[in-house]
Parts: C-alpha cells; sequence; structure tokens
C-alpha cells in the first residue's frame, strides 16, 4: 500500500450517508460519521449484520454481490473512484495473514517503500523494539505466540503509514488475558500516530476506552450506545 504524500499529516474520516445493501435490501442503512485522528470508533453487530462488508466497502473491495452507497473521505478529498492500494488504508483481520515463507523481519519489510536495505531493517528493528519483538526478525512466523504473531500483523500496518486503520475482529482469536493486551497496544499506538480508526466486533469489551460506540439494529439502523 502506497501512502500519497498529502496523505502524510493526520486526517479525518469522514462518512456521507453510507449504507450497505445485499440483493438489493438494506444490511446498514445510510449514515453519516466523521472520526477524528487518532479515534477509534467501534461498530458492533452479529455475524451477517454487515459489519465486515462496511470495512469492505470503505477499503474498495466489496464483493461484487453486495452494493455500497455514500461517499467516503479523507478531509473531504473523496476516495471512493480510488483502487484500493491508493487509498491510504490498513486493514487488520481476526487472523494474522502473516506470509509463512517470509520471516518476521522480511513481512515488516514488506511494508516498507522501497529505499536502501540498510534504513528499511533499522526501520523494522525499532518497529520489532517497539512491540516488545526486539531480535526476532530472523524468526518464521510459525515460530511465534499468537499475541506475538498479532503485534507483528499490527507493526506490518503501521509501517505502510496508513491514513486510516481498519480492525475487522481483530481480538477475537485471542484468549482474555492476551486480548486485553493487545487491545491496549493497538489503541495506543492507533492513537499516538493519529490515524481514524474503525473497529467492528460483536464483544463491548473490545471497543476503544472512551470511545463512541454504535450498534447495528435488526432494521439495519445504526444506534449510538
Amino acid at each position: 500500500m502506497v501512502r500519497p504524500a498529502a496523505l502524510e499529516a493526520a486526517l479525518m474520516l469522514s462518512l456521507r450517508h453510507i449504507g450497505i445493501l445485499l440483493n438489493g435490501q438494506p444490511l446498514i442503512r445510510p449514515f453519516s460519521l466523521d472520526v477524528a485522528p487518532g479515534e477509534t470508533v467501534t461498530l458492533m453487530g452479529p455475524s451477517g449484520s454487515g459489519k465486515s462488508s462496511l470495512l469492505a466497502y470503505i477499503g474498495g473491495d466489496l464483493p461484487a454481490a453486495m452494493e455500497g452507497q455514500g461517499e467516503i473521505l479523507l478531509n473531504l478529498k473523496p476516495l471512493n473512484a480510488l483502487p484500493p492500494e491508493q487509498r491510504g488504508i490498513g486493514r487488520i483481520f481476526q487472523d494474522d495473514y502473516l506470509f509463512p515463507h517470509m520471516t518476521v523481519g522480511e513481512n515488516l519489510l514488506f511494508a516498507l517503500p522501497d529505499g536502501p536495505r540498510q534504513e528499511r531493517m533499522i526501520r523494522v528493528e525499532q518497529a520489532l523494539t517497539v512491540c516488545g519483538l526486539e531480535g526476532f526478525a530472523a524468526r518464521p512466523p510459525h515460530s511465534l505466540s499468537g499475541g506475538q504473531r498479532a503485534r507483528v500483523a499490527l507493526m506490518r500496518a503501521l509501517l505502510a503509514a496508513p491514513a486510516v486503520m481498519l480492525l475487522d475482529e481483530p481480538f477475537s482469536k485471542l484468549d482474555r488475558p492476551l486480548r486485553a493486551a493487545m487491545r491496549s497496544f493497538t489503541f495506543e499506538h492507533i492513537g499516538s500516530r493519529k490515524i481514524p480508526a474503525i473497529l467492528v466486533t460483536h464483544d463491548r469489551e473490545d471497543a476503544s476506552p472512551g470511545g463512541r460506540v454504535f450498534a447495528i439494529q435488526d432494521d439495519g439502523t445504526l444506534r449510538h450506545v
């Protein structure tokens, strides 16, 4: 993912009259929302309510069977016409999706723009230190614990310097103590980098402390809870 130079400053994510339809029927009815730099807004709802589809629409890869409505803007600049790789959006999923044929360091290098390898490796080592995995660059992903893999996946997304982060049930496969640690780690780094973020989950405990939470109702409307 390439982040355009114009997106280097902290940005506001704005959703204008956004809705999701499946076979012409509304999953999520149109709503509007602004997400400030460093803020994580949580969207809750059961499986099939359209949470992940909403993130796919924002990210630019909504399945053909679905239809998205409304405008996606960064500081009032529309993103709808841009392909996914030009939107400056980072994604974290339930699964870490680390490349198994690459080392931990190579996974992180993949997110960095081209440049002198030595400089890029310095950034990789700095990232590993930040997430408590100093010295892990040569390790294969399968040798890491679930929490370590989750931290690497998050740092890989952050190294790409996203303008926006979309979090799709990122903590759901972690045990309770690890979930609490990863929530704190994730929200701290998103907040410190002033990245607007949307988290979708079915568990209220996953929400960012003090952040806004919206629930998808049975009729597809959003309600602030």
